[in-house]
């Protein structure tokens, strides 16, 4: 697989099979969200691997848009210092999400981000630390749908490279 081709053609998968991961696709998913770059090396993410039903069952009710949290094989919360000390680390845990995502996409299992709009109900459900924070989980399965991981972009479903590139100045 070309990483050209992957972020080209990767879509966010909402529905999954009710069929289980692999351990080593789970564990090569969670080790490249490891392994992504961040700001100084800081590596400000901690992932909590959720494979339990009943805990994505209500984990995909703290938030309006993360419905598709409660199908999913595994979901990982990317759990995180407090962005206001140092505002890179939602840039750093947005490329940990990125890299599970396309680490994913290789083994045939789609994936979508989830916001968390009740943290204090994520803390009490997930049991982590008063000063850590999480505001993204990542849901992953197989899809459906398998034709959902390589299916073309929609027509006008992105802006133009001239619409979003300005070159030098604005």
């Amino acid at each position: 697989m070309q990483v050209s081709e992957a972020i080209r053609l990767k879509r966010a998968v909402r529905e999954f099979q009710r069929v289980p991961l692999e351990a080593e696709h789970v564990h090569a998913i969670l080790n490249a969200g490891r392994r992504a770059q961040s700001s100084k090396n800081s590596q400000p993410w901690q992932f909590i691997a959720i494979q339990d039903h009943q805990t994505l069952l209500a984990l995909s009710k703290l938030g309006p848009y993360a419905g598709h949290l409660a199908g999913a094989a595994l979901g990982v919360a990317i759990v995180h210092p407090d962005p206001a000390e140092r505002f890179q680390i939602l840039f750093d845990i947005g490329q940990a999400a990125a890299y599970m995502q396309l680490a994913a996409w290789e083994w045939g299992i789609g994936s979508c981000p989830a916001s968390i709009y009740e943290p204090d109900q994520a803390r009490e459900l997930l049991g982590f630390p008063a000063e850590m924070h999480l505001r993204f989980c990542i849901s992953f399965g197989y899809p459906l749908e398998s034709e959902r991981l390589t299916q073309p972009p929609r027509p006008g479903g992105r802006q133009t490279f001239e619409q979003i590139v300005h070159w030098e100045r604005w």
